[in-house]
């Protein structure tokens, strides 16, 4: 059994600790709105700290899962931050999505105090944090990952170090660019069918079962056409994922047209109301421009 902080206790943090605690670790959260922590201990065996660096105090592993680089560098180099309260050799271990320049700072850093760092972005969604099913991809030191993949087992249906430290981060970008055009593909696909008087259930019913067959088709093609758009990763944040992804092709000379172009489509959305819609609303942003017409 390991002793653990969890930071960050949003919709995928919640039921991550709540796994790690399931699983007998010894778990302290904290999170920013307290009443959020509060629910999860009432519903978990585990423990609440008021600041982060109380959180990681004595704990042999601290995990954070928040919203982007600001908020990363509060909870860990912060005023109350939590490295430096982590003790010699324990491994800080970051699920959030941020840049990789801040995790190159974050890996130095720790470097210089003692600690470890091992950045470990997630993929699957709400659905999967709460069925302990993610992706987990990760970037550090070899024997670093080799201590906290057991933990990270918890909540993963795979989970595989990369590189080195920022490989992780890397890889999540690489998601990100290809869900971008997965969704719009999926999206006028849809549109299509509609347009042409096609029944699009029984289209998808055909087509997914063939080359064009995708996670995202199988799992949002209802919703989609069902007008719900509350069933996923927002479109805020996505947004603030894409631009990591477009900075860093600007830093290592990729060209990414079809990411710029969706990471527009989805500021559309955004002026539409939609920024917490999730990001198959990419469809009821084709439906709207329709009804313009």
């Amino acid at each position: 059994m390991a002793k653990i902080a969890f930071l960050g206790l949003g919709v995928m943090g919640y039921p991550m600790a709540g796994h790690l605690a399931t699983a007998k670790h010894s778990v302290t959260v904290y999170n920013r709105t307290i009443s959020k922590a509060k629910n999860w201990i009432s519903e978990f065996n585990g423990a609440m700290a008021e600041t982060p660096s109380k959180a990681a105090e004595n704990a042999d592993f601290v995990m954070s899962c928040v919203g982007n680089d600001s908020d990363l560098l509060d909870i860990t180099v912060g005023e109350n931050g939590a490295f430096y309260q982590m003790k010699k050799g324990s491994v800080f271990i970051d699920h959030t999505t941020v840049s990789a320049k801040v995790t190159e700072e974050l890996y130095q850093k720790s470097q210089t105090l003692g600690i470890k760092y091992v950045d470990a972005p997630i993929s699957g969604g709400q659905a999967g944090a709460e069925n302990g099913v993610l992706s987990i991809m990760c970037g550090g030191d070899q024997t670093d990952y080799a201590r906290v993949e057991p933990i990270l087992e918890v909540y993963s249906k795979i989970c595989r170090r990369i590189g080195d430290s920022g490989a992780g981060q890397k890889t999540k970008m690489c998601n990100q660019i290809a869900i971008a055009g997965l969704v719009q593909g999926l999206s006028e696909a849809l549109h299509f069918a509609e347009k042409s008087g096609l029944d699009g259930r029984a289209v998808v019913e055909v087509i997914s079962q063939g080359a064009a067959g995708s996670w995202q088709m199988s799992n949002r093609f209802e919703t989609m056409l069902n007008d719900e758009f509350e069933h996923g990763f927002a479109v805020d944040w996505m947004r603030k994922d894409l631009k990591i992804c477009l900075d860093a092709g600007d830093t290592n000379g990729a060209s990414l047209p079809i990411t710029a172009m969706v990471d527009q489509f989805y500021k559309d959305v955004q002026k539409m109301g939609g920024g917490r819609w999730d990001t198959s609303s990419l469809f009821k942003r084709l439906k709207v421009i329709d009804e313009i017409k």
